[in-house]
């Protein structure tokens, strides 16, 4: 999932834009790692003209949480995204829809970000900006299960 940028243009792309490696580097992590969590769909880079990927220090958080649910609570990817997936998007996003009319919720094994018939995304861009993916690490349920898997 490609979020697309015009670096010529600043007014187009956030701010504080930071090369993938960069962030591999503060995480003590590969940047192959980030491409796979990438590929898996949990995390959504920025990406330039010329295919760059960057993200944001808001990133940061979101990178960290996934960090921690594969180290510390020991879930694989698909239990990552099961969980996401049970995130309540519709009331997070008030787009009228509820836990029987959401579109996602027929598909119980992603997040609402890897599934574009949520609320008619169009763009990998809408995905990245959207309130769901930017509140993810905030979810109650995700802290609640760090915490227990740090208290074992």
């Amino acid at each position: 999932m490609n979020v697309a940028f015009d670096t010529k243009n600043p007014a187009n792309h956030p701010s504080g834009l930071i090369k993938i490696g960069a962030v591999a580097r503060h995480f003590r992590i590969s940047v192959d790692l980030l491409r796979l969590y990438e590929r898996e769909g949990l995390i959504i880079p920025l990406r330039s003209p010329k295919n760059t990927r960057y993200f944001t220090q808001q990133d940061f958080s979101w990178i960290e949480t996934v960090l921690r649910l594969v180290r510390e609570a020991r879930l694989n990817f698909a239990g990552i995204r099961h969980l996401l997936a049970l995130l309540p998007c519709w009331q997070m996003k008030q787009c009228g829809h509820n836990k029987q009319t959401c579109p996602v919720m027929r598909d119980a094994t992603a997040p609402c970000w890897m599934n574009r018939t949520c609320c008619n995304k169009a763009s990998a861009q809408d995905c990245y900006f959207c309130p769901v993916y930017r509140s993810a690490p905030q979810c109650e349920n995700l802290k609640a299960l760090l915490a227990s898997a740090a208290a074992v």
